[in-house]
Parts: C-alpha cells; sequence; structure tokens
C-alpha cells in the first residue's frame, strides 16, 4: 500500500500558516523540523510549510467526518472567513451537497484554496 507522507505548502508565513491550519482544521502543530513549520494531519501524513516570495496558489481537499465538518465549518465562521460551494467561490455563504454529503471551499492567506467534503 502506498500512502502520501507529506507535502511542502509555499506560504508567505509558514509559522502563521501552520498555525492557522492547526486551529480552523484540529490538527496537531509539531515542532519545527529543518526549516519547516510541521502540521500533523494524521497517523502518515504531514503538510510541512515552508516560507517563499512566489508561489501559484494550490488546492487542498480534506474528507472530513461529519463532526469533523460542523466543528471545522463552525471554526470557519467564527473566523469570519468567506465560504463558498464552489471552486471558483461563486456561490458565496453557501455550502454543497453533493452525493448526499456536504461541503465547502475558503481560502487561506496565501491564496490557497481550501475544500472540505464529507463524501469522496
Amino acid at each position: 500500500m502506498i500512502t502520501l507522507n507529506h507535502t511542502i505548502v509555499p506560504v508567505h508565513d509558514k509559522e502563521a500558516s501552520a498555525q492557522f491550519f492547526a486551529h480552523i482544521f484540529g490538527f496537531e502543530l509539531e515542532a519545527p523540523l529543518s526549516h519547516f513549520a510541521v502540521v500533523r494531519v494524521n497517523d502518515t501524513l504531514t503538510l510541512d510549510f515552508a516560507n517563499s516570495e512566489g508561489f501559484a496558489p494550490h488546492h487542498y481537499a480534506f474528507h472530513v467526518s461529519d463532526e469533523e465538518f460542523d466543528a471545522i465549518f463552525a471554526r470557519v465562521k467564527e473566523a469570519g472567513l468567506e465560504y463558498s460551494s464552489d471552486p471558483m467561490h461563486q456561490n458565496k455563504g453557501q455550502i454543497n451537497h453533493r452525493k448526499g454529503g456536504r461541503g465547502f471551499y475558503f481560502l487561506d492567506s496565501n491564496g490557497h484554496n481550501l475544500e472540505l467534503l464529507t463524501r469522496a
């Protein structure tokens, strides 16, 4: 079985971005590794945040349980973040119900398009 171990996330401020992800998603902030700010997503995956001058925004999609969705969605709303039911952010303030589940998109401060979905 092949699993993704880590991915590097280019950002303008690695510490602030790692703290944002840890807070919004309920992830664990780990000790720095080399020049990375590290956030543990699960037993096998970390997001390794690295400062970068210029980068194209990325898309990160997270499959979550209904309970995790509710908790993360509440934190997104508490933070006053704009969200939308679609990846192009045309339907602001709405969530989607694809495949009988729930999902939404929002942007982090680096322009990365973040997606939550309860049905893959």
